[in-house]
């Protein structure tokens, strides 16, 4: 079975490429690592291209487009690094008022005990919702939220009351926005390898920096192939599997990418290590890779039985 985007689709990417680019470029980036907080105008215009009202049918006021498509947007999205909670608004697109424009931002529980930009949204669903599950932190009482110090200067954090299973849209968007932050690292690394010369030569032609960039693009492509296929079949098992392969493309892609790097790359006028600060608390997201793997292993023993 073959993949392959069509015309719309590449459409619908390069726009928002497009758009992503002129309103939050690498110096709007390094503005809000500066200043952290959300940029409400450029909330309320990503609302006004669709964004967040991507899935939400047009008799709705939506743009009536399916999974691939709001994969395809939120690859674009992690590419760039994008702040704020765009998950949890687009999901509460058509629920909330306001949220399918821009107007209101929405954060949400991840159902694994963490909450995202609380403090900015208007609106928090279901916080203080559920009853304890295994392992999840007693401090947390009832409506209680706990501050966290998150590794990411764009990504404030707090502790909540676990809330049960994940929504499989919000861990495929989560899977997206990784492998867009991993296809980043992998175009770091091979820029960097072309242009920085060790000995009379650009590093790239050492073959342990190939090796590197090649692994690199190894992992985006294999997570690129499954992501795409979740979003066709929707199936919980591939969605898991995607998760898996898209954390693991853009942890190990950043960390790879900081050693194409160098020294270059551990300071803090690199762009590299925000990537891997990024993919770090996105892989924690829903309890972290746990509830997938988990997943995968029951559809393994249950076919094994047959």
């Amino acid at each position: 079975m073959r993949f392959q985007l069509s015309d719309d689709q590449r459409a619908l990417r390069a726009g928002v490429r497009e758009l992503l680019a002129r309103r939050f470029d690498r110096e709007a980036l390094r503005a809000a690592v500066g200043r952290p907080g959300l940029d409400r105008a450029l909330w309320r215009e990503l609302g006004a291209a669709g964004f967040f009202a991507l899935r939400l049918p047009e008799v709705r006021g939506g743009v009536g487009l399916g999974l691939p498509e709001a994969v395809l947007v939120f690859e674009e999205a992690g590419r760039v690094l994008l702040p704020g909670p765009l998950i949890a608004t687009h999901l509460a697109a058509g629920t909330v008022p306001g949220a399918a424009e821009g107007e209101t931002v929405v954060a949400a529980p991840d159902g694994g005990g963490l909450l995202e930009w609380r403090d900015a949204a208007d609106v928090v669903l279901g916080e203080g919702e559920g009853r304890p599950g295994p392992g999840e932190d007693e401090g947390c009482g009832p409506g209680e939220a706990v501050a966290l110090r998150s590794v990411d200067p764009l990504t404030p954090l707090h502790r909540v009351r676990a809330r049960g299973a994940p929504d499989p849209v919000a861990v495929l968007l989560t899977a997206a926005e990784q492998l867009g932050t991993a296809t980043r690292a992998c175009e770091l690394a091979v820029e960097h390898a072309r242009t920085r010369e060790q000995f009379g030569r650009p590093i790239g032609a050492f073959q342990a920096v190939q090796h590197l960039c090649a692994d690199l693009l190894a992992r985006v492509e294999t997570a690129r192939a499954a992501l795409y296929a979740a979003a066709v079949t929707a199936d919980p098992a591939d969605i898991a599997a995607a998760r898996l392969l898209a954390d693991e493309a853009a942890v190990r892609g950043a960390r790879d990418c900081l050693q194409v790097h160098g020294g270059m790359g551990f300071t803090w006028e690199s762009d590299v290590h925000l990537l891997l600060k990024r993919a770090w608390v996105r892989a924690r997201r829903a309890g972290g890779g746990a509830d997938a793997e988990e997943l995968l292993a029951r559809e393994l023993l249950s076919g094994a039985g047959r």
